[in-house]
């Protein structure tokens, strides 16, 4: 069963104290933990993946999405601005990362997976699954990932995450 998801917006078109409440949702994944394992042997774990580790995703964040390439400049400016109210990820206890899934407050640990060419950050499960997010580029200052689930990824679209100072 896939939870629903809450509407994302960015800051700027929602302003107000809803971006606070809301900003703590905005990595969201596509599903909750239940019935997940975070073991760190999984069989269904996906290999680590080379050239991102997890120090790459650990900071303090701006966070915009977009859903049309004509719009990508001003999300990643408007990602920058969020700086005054960042998205912190930090390091989990079992070499992943903590982030929120979406509509849960409760962090979660989710790892870098590697499959057919590309990276993804999601649960213990095979890279690529329905709840993972694709990581689409990335650098010390910039990164960008979509939904793997079409559904999200249409609702959500594509995020700009603009590592803060």
């Amino acid at each position: 069963m896939t939870p629903r998801h809450v509407e994302l917006a960015s800051a700027k078109r929602l302003g107000g104290p809803a971006c606070g409440l809301l900003l703590p949702l905005l990595l969201a994944g596509c599903g909750g933990g239940e019935g997940l394992s975070s073991s760190a042997g999984s069989a269904a774990s996906a290999p680590a993946p080379a050239g991102i580790s997890r120090d790459a995703l650990v900071g303090r964040w701006g966070i915009a999405s977009f859903h049309t390439d004509k719009d990508r400049k001003r999300t990643e400016a408007e990602a920058r601005g969020q700086c005054k109210q960042p998205y912190v990820i930090s390091n989990g206890p079992n070499d992943g990362v903590m982030m929120h899934v979406a509509d849960d407050p409760k962090p979660y640990e989710l790892r870098l997976k590697a499959g057919g060419g590309k990276t993804y950050v999601g649960f213990e499960a095979p890279a690529g699954d329905p709840q993972d997010r694709e990581i689409l580029s990335h650098s010390k200052s910039m990164l960008v990932m979509r939904f793997v689930d079409p559904d999200a990824s249409r609702r959500y679209g594509t995020f700009i995450y603009s590592r803060c100072g």
